[in-house]
């Protein structure tokens, strides 16, 4: 518990740094518990003998950060096309349907990343399948609630970027 508590901190504390904001973060991790139930499902479950130990520990840890991966490229988005003169909920819809392939990909290319550790035999396989299978089941349940949560979370907390413009800067710049 500490070890998530930490890990959640430390990337809250990053990404706040990133957005120079407290709400952009918020909205970014909105996804990782819904992730790590997701993940934890199959370990409560009991799929092929998972259990909660220090293997399926450092997958959740992992998909803390994978997770937070697609956040941060829809709010990032958002929010550029929200200083561009967009409103909030055009921004927002744009950001995800530009972003969905890169999310999706990340998303495909990660769970077969881990099926060699989940389809592994032999010496250590029970370690590589547990955090395999969590990493697996996590980004997926994840990539779900990702492209659904973090666009409701962000219309509901983002910061409205669009009203800061000063429309006569906006206007001289098109003249020029």
């Amino acid at each position: 518990m500490v070890t998530f508590f930490f890990a959640l901190i430390i990337i809250f504390l990053s990404l706040a740094a990133l957005f120079e904001s407290f709400r952009d973060p918020l909205i970014v991790l909105i996804s990782v518990p819904m992730s790590i139930c997701g993940a934890m499902i199959f370990v409560c479950i009991g799929i092929g003998g998972v259990s909660l130990n220090i293997y399926t520990e450092v997958g959740l840890v992992t998909l803390i950060g994978l997770i937070s991966k697609h956040g941060i490229l829809i709010v990032e988005f958002a929010n550029d096309l929200q200083k561009e003169g967009k409103s909030k909920l055009d921004a927002v819809i744009t950001a995800a349907s530009i972003r969905f392939r890169p999310i999706l990909m990340t998303t495909a290319a990660m769970v077969l990343g881990v099926v060699p550790l989940i389809l592994a035999s032999g010496a250590g396989a029970v370690s590589r399948y547990n955090i395999g299978l969590v990493i697996a089941t996590g980004i997926s349940i994840g990539t779900v609630f990702t492209l659904f949560v973090v666009p409701a979370m962000y219309m509901y907390l983002a910061e409205n970027h669009s009203e800061k413009l000063d429309p006569s800067a906006t206007t001289e710049e098109v003249v020029v």
